[in-house]
Formats: C-alpha cells, structure tokens, sequence
C-alpha cells in the first residue's frame, strides 16, 4: 500500500485531467479519477492504476463520495456556464472532508469584471475555495493553450492556411503551453503542497509567438507551407459550429469570441515566457512545433492525400453554409448574469497590479 496521499482529480478525461493522473501515477501516488462515464480514457487510466469513480461532478451527493478518502485534490471545473456551481459543489465537499491540499486550474486572464461570465466565475470559484480554513491552495492560471490552435489543425494539413481572429501576423502576443507541462505545474504543485501552498502559477511555452510563427511551426511538423489568415470573430463562430470535433457549445463560443479580442489586445503575452514548467513542473517547455508533430505522428489523417483535401474542401464548405452566431443573443438567450461595466483585463487596475510583475525566482512565483 502506497504512503502516499491520496489524491482526487476532477474532470480526470479533460485536457489536463487526463495528464495530471498519469503523471500522478508515475510519481507512484493513488488516484481516483472522476469522470462523467466510463469510455476509453476512462479504461486507460484504469489501466495505468487509477481508481475509477464515474458521477455527476455537479450533485454534491457524488462529490462527497468522490472525496471520501482522500488527502488532496485538483479542481478543475468543466468549461460550461455552470462551472461555478462546480466549484462550490467541490468546496462544500472540499471542507466537510477537511482536505490537506487543492490545486485549482484558473485563468490567466481572471477578473472580477471580466466581460466573460466564464472568467468572472473562475475570478469567484478562485476566492470562494480560499476561503476553506484548514486546506492550503495553489492556483494554476494558463492563458491560450497549445491546444487551442489545433482546433484547425485539418485545414492547415489539407488546405495550408491556419484561420484565426488573433490579429496582425507578426506580433508575438502568446507563449502556448501545452496540456502536459499545464499537468506537470499541477502535480508539482500537489506533490509538494509545503512549498506551493498559497501560491500562483502561470505556466507557458519557452517562447512567444506571432499567428505567422505558430503557422510556420504547423508548416514544418505537417512538411508544406501554411499561412497564416486572420479572420473575423463571425467566421471563427460559423467555423466552431461546423467543424468537428463539433463538441463547442454555444456557450462556449460565445466566450471563445471574447478571449480572442484579449488575445488581439496583448493580454497573453504579459510576463510570458514563464519559468514556471521548469521551476514547478520539473521540465523543459514544450516547443509548439514539438506539440504539432506529436500530434500529427497520432493522426495519420492529417498526412496530405487527395481523400483529406477533398474532405478539408468539404469542410470548408460546410463553414460557409453554416449561420454565424449571434454572441449578443446567446448571453441574453441564457440569461447570462450581466454586469454595467465590463472590462477587460488590461483595463482593470487589480489585473495589472497582480499580473504585470511575475515573481518566478528562488521563492518560486507570487503569493496570492
């Protein structure tokens, strides 16, 4: 039997779900991964070792199950407007199981004004879980993910061109982290909640980037040229909807939208690169080009051929054919909470205090 603690992971088939148990399993602590049912991850990291729980992550009956047990936890709430009733369903259980440790996954754009209901929910998820008396807590706040341009990832294979509403292609304005160095911040941070306790983490890739970078990274792991194209916030909503893996609710897109205009503002690039991964997650960085070609070596598909051009066209044909979203209706369709003054995170005094000097130095990050 392990000495170890054991650790519970929410949403443990997601992103960064899935990473951080399997590499909480190599660093030999038991896991009890919670997942809402059971299909192939689930059977994978049942295989690695972990303890599989299959529930609802919103009932607080499950939650109280899932926690029964355990010593530490990492929080990480579904990407849903509903992801503050998540956190407060952990929090609840969190306490009554008087947990040692909690590592939750924030964001770095978090603010309490945000126009992004999502972000303003994480801003209150974050403050609420701090409010637990005997659990230490350590935030991990990443910006625009590595995996988020693979969104497109086909039509850059197929058709060359990589299509985002990211702005001018030659600014560097983000330092993409992939999902597994995002892992590694979390189970260092679990792993030694001593040093880690209080504070907040912010891991990225080892560089910035421009759009035409990232493009000129695809070109090379995928071997042909691919150019980057900026488009509108419509066209990437029209896209979100047709393409697959068409798993973006309407919800979300409309939130995406948003992120992309801090994108084009600059708020990914502040204090990036990091030295977080390194100094927490106990590796090198990631390059994006390295993310591209792990990708494109599990996927055959992407290799070009007349079948995925044809499929790439088709696809791209579908985007045209499909309705643009209306983002203003979607928040007022689902009765969004809605605040006066929104603003975004530059523009908000508390941001920039917290977030403009990052303190990565032999005292590890900032204190939160």
């Amino acid at each position: 039997m392990s000495l170890k603690p054991k650790i519970l992971v929410t949403s443990a088939g997601g992103k960064t779900g899935l990473p951080v148990t399997m590499q909480l399993l190599e660093k030999g602590f038991p896991v009890r991964a919670f997942l809402r049912r059971r299909d192939g991850r689930a059977e994978m990291l049942e295989r690695a070792g972990a303890e599989i729980m299959v529930g609802n992550q919103y009932a607080l009956s499950d939650m109280r199950v899932a926690m029964d047990g355990i010593q530490r936890a990492y929080q990480c709430a579904p990407t849903a407007p509903n992801g503050l009733h998540f956190n407060a369903v952990f929090t609840v259980a969190a306490n009554e199981a008087k947990l040692e440790h909690v590592v939750t996954l924030g964001q770095w754009l978090t603010s309490v004004d945000h126009p992004s209901l999502f972000t303003r929910e994480v801003y209150l998820s974050d403050a609420l879980v701090r409010l637990l008396g005997s659990t230490s807590v350590t935030s991990v706040n990443p910006g625009w993910f590595a995996d988020n341009y693979l969104m497109v990832i086909d039509m850059a294979a197929h058709l060359g061109v990589f299509t985002m509403p990211l702005g001018e292609g030659g600014k560097k304005k983000n330092a993409p982290p992939s999902n597994e160095d995002i892992a590694s911040v979390v189970v260092g941070s679990l792993a030694d909640p001593e040093t880690h306790a209080s504070r907040s983490y912010r891991p990225t890739g080892p560089e910035l980037l421009s759009p035409d970078e990232i493009a000129a990274a695809m070109g090379k792991a995928l071997k042909r040229r691919v150019t980057y194209k900026n488009i509108s916030e419509r066209m990437m909503t029209k896209a979100l909807r047709a393409l697959p893996p068409s798993n973006y609710s309407e919800a979300a897109v409309s939130q995406l939208a948003i992120y992309a205009e801090e994108y084009r503002r600059g708020s990914f690039a502040v204090n990036a690169p990091t030295d977080d991964v390194r100094l927490v997650g106990g590796r090198d960085p990631e390059r994006f080009e390295s993310i591209v070609r792990r990708l494109v070596a599990s996927r055959p598909k992407l290799r070009q051929s007349m079948t995925g051009t044809a499929r790439a066209m088709a696809g791209f044909l579908k985007i045209a054919l499909t309705p643009a979203l209306d983002l203003s209706r979607v928040q007022s369709a689902r009765d969004y909470v809605q605040i006066a003054t929104p603003s975004f995170s530059q523009d908000t005094p508390e941001w920039l205090q917290t977030h403009t000097v990052h303190h990565t130095t032999s005292k590890l990050a900032r204190v939160v």
